[in-house]
């Protein structure tokens, strides 16, 4: 079958015909890939950075984001059947260790994710534990195959009670501007959305559900959210760039008491915070991973499906499509930063063979 392959430690994928794999363990089930969704951890190992280099093992098939369709089911498979439509929660969990049975298990103690320490699924066929599978029913499979980002965007501001808050989001990635229509439709004061990169400015205003867009190439972002809040200041920010300047100036615009939720994977290991301003200010500040199992993908299932996250304002978010083998202009678009949502196709694959 074909595969996208790291094979090398540099910039670059190459496109394969690996072995096709098989089910070895009664628990797993046998995925036809239908849709992959690329996300900004796949860019990292694209660019292969320090983060890639200590965590990824070569050689490895990428990509983590999927839709797919059940075609094989181990022996001990009994909630899923053949020809069903799934997405894939992306971390591996074992359900045994206290994280896990505590209601934690997106950072069990033996953690693995898919497409990270685990081969991915850009691939024809993929083998995954049922553990992982979320079933997609009544949604428009278009949307059902952003759920896992959706997913993000829901877990990160589902640490804080954003009812009333005024919520500033740095960095318009397509994270980014999920987790500001999740503010807006949880009921935020404000929310505001920091980014220099035009293409996403224009995305963020497209959508038209009210987000203030703070321009950082034009505005300076200390006297716009004093307009925005009135005076009040920022109770919660959610930090989606990567960049850490923006955890710094989230840090500066935070008022005393609030809540700094990251969700950011940085190129580099260390990353400078003003720490003594954060204790004199009593600020929480909250790392976030992945998602609540399963709670967040329940949410993002009947948002979705009872048509409280408008698929008109989705529409904006998925901004480009391509086939499985074209995958180098998808990480052209990604270095150029002209996109959101990238979807790449494989169902043309199954169809020619």
């Amino acid at each position: 079958m074909k595969a996208i392959v790291k094979t090398k430690p540099k910039v670059g994928f190459e496109l394969l015909d690996v072995q096709e794999r098989e089910i070895k363990n009664p628990n797993e089930v046998k995925l036809k890939v239908l849709k992959s969704s690329v996300c900004g951890t796949d860019f990292h190992i694209y660019n292969w950075d320090n983060w890639s280099e200590e965590n990824i093992t070569l050689p490895h098939v990428n990509g983590h984001e999927v839709l797919a369709e059940i075609v094989e089911i181990g022996d001990s498979v009994k909630n899923f059947t053949v020809g069903q439509v799934v997405a894939c929660e992306t971390h591996i969990y074992c359900g045994t260790c206290y994280q896990c049975r505590t209601g934690n298990a997106h950072v069990c103690e033996t953690m693995e994710i898919l497409g990270v320490n685990t081969d991915g699924i850009w691939c024809e066929y993929q083998v995954v534990p049922q553990d992982i599978l979320w079933k997609i029913d009544g949604i428009a499979h278009k949307y059902a195959g952003i759920m896992e980002p959706l997913g993000n965007a829901i877990h990160t501001l589902s640490y804080s009670d954003i009812r009333g808050k005024h919520v500033l989001i740095t960095g318009a990635g397509p994270i980014g501007v999920l987790a500001a229509y999740v503010a807006k439709v949880s009921g935020a004061a404000s929310v505001s959305i920091s980014e220099f990169n035009d293409y996403r400015i224009n995305m963020i205003n497209d959508m038209k559900i009210g987000v203030n867009v703070i321009d950082l190439k034009n505005m300076n972002l200390d006297e716009e959210i004093e307009k925005i809040t009135k005076g009040h200041g920022i109770d919660l920010v959610a930090e989606m760039s990567g960049n850490a300047n923006a955890l710094e100036s989230a840090c500066n615009v935070i008022v005393p008491g609030g809540e700094i939720n990251v969700l950011s994977v940085y190129p580099d290991k260390m990353v400078n915070v003003p720490m003594n301003q954060l204790v004199f200010k009593n600020i929480k500040m909250q790392m976030v991973t992945g998602r609540k199992l399963f709670e967040t993908w329940h949410v993002a299932t009947e948002w979705l499906k009872f048509g409280v996250l408008k698929p008109s304002v989705l529409d904006h978010v998925i901004t480009h499509e391509f086939k499985m083998e074209e995958f180098n202009q998808v990480f052209e678009i990604m270095k150029e930063g002209k996109c959101g949502k990238i979807i790449l196709d494989f169902t043309y694959l199954h169809e020619e063979g």
